[in-house]
């Protein structure tokens, strides 16, 4: 069965046609994602699992998306929105750029812009806001989609450094200073060899962190149940990986920071690693080593599973100078992302 997108469907060059993409698309757009990324990176493929999540798995239920065919029915575009929070909306276009002329593509690219911003405002409409916020995500070298991105309105927001760092199996770390207590987040026993992560940790978990980047770059709300199902519907989730951080103020143990970590897919060699998703410290917790008894923690963790790097994302102009701070720790530049921006009036 063929599903038409949900309300108007996007403008496209005589012959072409969309329609939701189905699990059966899903080797087709592994294909574009990886040949995009070995072309602005020049190495790595598209994470399989991370797209069917999208397509029909966890992250699917809060998208909305297309896939564009050309007139011999192949799949040439993917474009895709996600309803991040209240005003907050993630646009996604991946494009066919090796087997599609540049003056058609030029045209798809616009059309399915024009869907991604309508798809938008109706989520603004919904969320019954006044303005909403589209926010694109491109490498550093991918020079076409900025220039799809700033055709349509967009501008560049935010550079974003994307670091690496191998750990060694003999590596050892050392312990938090004096008056700080790293822990992951409790769990329940259920007796039949499971376990559920404890409701008060996860919910202090996201407090830190909401609280933690109120003065960062483009802060924003976001409720702890949009918060935990976003994180769920990562195919690389995984509970055990929320850790808090406990630091002593006038002899009592209040949160002083946390950090959010998931399974990276094997790269070349074929072993996993771990990506930092989240790292908070509260303002009332700096310059405690709050920050690095969280990443010695995800750091010795990796170690203890057989992984062979952790891998983060800070952006550029850190109010708190993070980047200084993973360099130290032997943190290296992998590649550099950009978001682009465009705010938008949600007509009522």
């Amino acid at each position: 069965m063929t599903t038409l997108p949900q309300g108007p469907a996007p403008s496209l060059p005589d012959g072409w046609y969309a329609r939701v993409p189905v699990v059966d698309d899903v080797d087709r757009l592994v294909e574009l994602g990886t040949a995009r990324r070995r072309r602005t990176r020049g190495e790595g493929s598209a994470d399989r699992d991370g797209i069917v999540a999208e397509v029909v798995g966890l992250a699917s239920w809060t998208r909305r998306q297309v896939v564009a065919l050309d007139p011999d029915g192949v799949i040439r575009g993917w474009a895709t929105v996600h309803d991040r929070a209240a005003g907050r909306t993630e646009v996604e276009l991946t494009l066919d750029v090796d087997h599609v002329p540049a003056v058609v593509l030029d045209t798809v690219a616009d059309g399915l812009l024009a869907w991604l911003e309508s798809v938008a405002l109706d989520y603004g409409r919904e969320r019954d806001v006044l303005t909403t916020q589209l926010d694109a995500l491109l490498d550093r070298d991918d020079d076409l989609k900025r220039e799809w991105l700033h055709r349509a309105g967009y501008r560049c927001a935010r550079t974003w450094l994307n670091l690496t760092r191998p750990v060694d199996p003999a590596e050892t770390f050392p312990a938090p200073r004096d008056g700080v207590v790293v822990r992951r987040v409790g769990v329940h026993d259920l007796g039949d060899g499971t376990t559920l992560p404890v409701a008060e940790d996860l919910q202090a978990v996201h407090r830190v962190l909401e609280e933690s980047f109120e003065d960062h770059f483009n802060s924003y709300r976001e409720s702890f149940p949009e918060f935990a199902t976003r994180l769920r519907a990562d195919p690389g989730h995984r509970w055990d990986h929320w850790w808090l951080a406990l630091v002593e103020v006038d002899g009592d143990p209040v949160l002083g920071g946390a950090l959010v970590a998931s399974v990276l897919a094997p790269g070349a060699p074929g072993v996993e690693g771990s990506y930092v998703d989240y790292i908070g410290v509260h303002r009332r917790a700096r310059g405690r080593g709050v920050a690095k008894a969280l990443l010695h923690a995800v750091m010795e963790d990796a170690v203890e599973r057989g992984r062979d790097r952790v891998d983060l994302e800070v952006d550029a102009d850190s109010p708190t100078g993070a980047d200084g701070l993973y360099r130290s720790m032997g943190w290296v530049l992998h590649h550099t992302t950009e978001s682009w921006q465009k705010d938008v009036t949600v007509p009522t």
